[in-house]
């Protein structure tokens, strides 16, 4: 890849710092804006007066724009320059938090929800390409490991924030504190990132691809959170359904015949990477039914706190950061496929006794012990995955290699919110009413634990014992 950029940032200067933490600060905002609105959902509820649907769509709306967004954000940054868009990105970004912030009704929130998804899709993917191309080549290794780290701190710091300011503030705080931290991003960025481009990349866009992958997505997602209140045979729910099946049919077509596609198809044909990505895609879609019904069934049926429930899921994180290298360093020494088949079985198990948390449930003996155990089983899978996802293609895709995989990371927990409730039993209750939320809990629990063994077997069948392997079918 071409990053044509300057000759190179070097890590211990004070615009090496800067470059940092702007990459840092503009990433963290759109990763925390993506799980920290769960701690809110009850005080939105409350203060909106929505339903189970508007709950959903507050956490979808922002999945949804950002998963099909996301390939087309790198793209961009690639075409007309990485720190222009990133920086457009951020101020979109701030914008839209702001109209989140003071959002009257649930479906102006909503709106705002999918705007913010739009500049975190547009924020996201430069993040990373800024830093490579900045960097000096012997400094861009620490350079990334510093805002891994960095940003693995922002992330942990965000439930405690979060938390802190529904409970003694307004849930409207956790959007409007963006703006500060946007702006400061803005003037860093201006000051001290510089631009670089790709000479090389495509010289289209791929603009239908983006538009029947964003119908694909949307129609389902709509389709499957209205079920539960409008009934299977209702036309808005038939209508989104066939809407998004037609937009995946649509996009799939599109994707093999377009010149310079959006998702080439062909880097399929890497059965490692192929499947990664349908391990990424089971482990994310329950990854994000935990962290949304999680917390929720924390607040609404144990009676925890904003904050006691937002901080609740901490250990995960904190196991992630302490661990993710040396699982990396281990998948690379014994082959990503143990990793990939034990890390999921430990989250399914863990997942199964999640399951049991209910009225009264105390977190030291009752919640801890299995949000331990799902933490391990995540930072044994996540580092062997990730690696596995972009080492099963030669270096030339490692750009869409990645972002594909994120894409389906994110596109799996967008359409997790929209189903899982609807597979557990919600019908038409109410997410925020401890009777009707307790049994769907459980049961979503006992769903995602049966999709993490669906994701080790996958493992076993695709993932082969060493990457270099698949060199044959790259």
């Amino acid at each position: 890849m071409d990053l044509a950029g300057p000759p190179g940032v070097r890590y211990h200067t004070a615009r090496g710092r800067w470059v940092l933490l702007a990459t840092v600060l503009g990433s963290s905002i759109a990763f925390i804006d993506a799980t920290v609105v769960n701690i809110a959902l009850p005080a939105i509820a409350e203060d909106l007066g929505a339903g189970a649907a508007g709950l959903q769509w507050t956490v979808n709306g922002y999945a949804l724009s950002l998963a099909a967004l996301i390939l087309l954000g790198g793209s961009l940054g690639d075409r007309y320059g990485r720190r222009r868009v990133f920086t457009i990105g951020i101020a979109w970004f701030a914008a839209a938090s702001l109209l989140c912030g003071l959002a009257p009704t649930i479906e102006l929130l909503v709106a705002a929800r999918v705007l913010q998804g739009i500049g975190g899709a547009l924020l996201t993917p430069g993040a990373l390409a800024i830093l490579e191309a900045s960097f000096a080549p012997e400094d861009r290794a620490r350079a990334i490991g510093a805002w891994s780290g960095l940003g693995g701190i922002g992330g942990a710091l965000g439930p405690f924030l979060g938390g802190w300011l529904v409970d003694v503030a307004d849930w409207r705080l956790i959007f409007l504190i963006n703006v500060p931290v946007a702006v400061l991003v803005l003037v860093v960025s201006a000051r001290h990132v510089p631009e670089s481009r790709n000479p090389d990349a495509v010289p289209g866009l791929d603009a239908a691809g983006v538009v029947l992958g964003a119908a694909g997505l949307g129609g389902l997602t709509y389709g499957f959170t209205a079920w539960p209140a409008d009934g299977p045979g209702s036309t808005p729910v038939l209508a989104g359904l066939a809407v998004g099946v037609l937009g995946m049919a649509g996009f799939l077509l599109r994707e093999r015949r377009a010149r310079h596609p959006m998702l080439p198809l062909h880097l399929f044909r890497s059965r490692a990477f192929t499947g990664a990505n349908l391990v990424t895609f089971l482990v994310y879609a329950a990854n994000g039914g935990v962290f949304f019904l999680v917390v929720l069934n924390l607040q609404v049926v144990a009676g925890y706190s904003p904050l006691a429930g937002g901080v609740a899921l901490l250990p995960i994180t904190v196991l992630m950061l302490l661990l993710s290298a040396r699982a990396g360093a281990l998948g690379q020494r014994i082959g990503p496929r143990i990793p990939m088949t034990v890390g999921p079985l430990i989250c399914a198990a863990a997942l199964v006794w999640m399951s049991r948390i209910g009225p009264g449930a105390a977190y030291l003996t009752d919640v801890l012990p299995p949000v331990v155990v799902f933490g391990l089983g995540l930072s044994l899978l996540v580092a062997p995955l990730t690696a596995t996802a972009l080492g099963a293609l030669d270096d030339a895709h490692a750009g869409i290699a990645s972002g594909v995989n994120n894409a389906v990371a994110r596109a799996a927990g967008l359409l997790a919110v929209a189903v899982l409730p609807l597979a557990a039993g919600i019908g038409a209750g109410d997410l925020t009413d401890a009777a009707d939320l307790a049994p769907t809990y459980r049961s979503a629990m006992l769903i995602g634990a049966g999709l993490m063994v669906a994701g080790a077997a996958l493992a076993v069948v695709f993932v082969p014992q060493r990457i270099r392997e698949t060199s044959g079918s790259r």
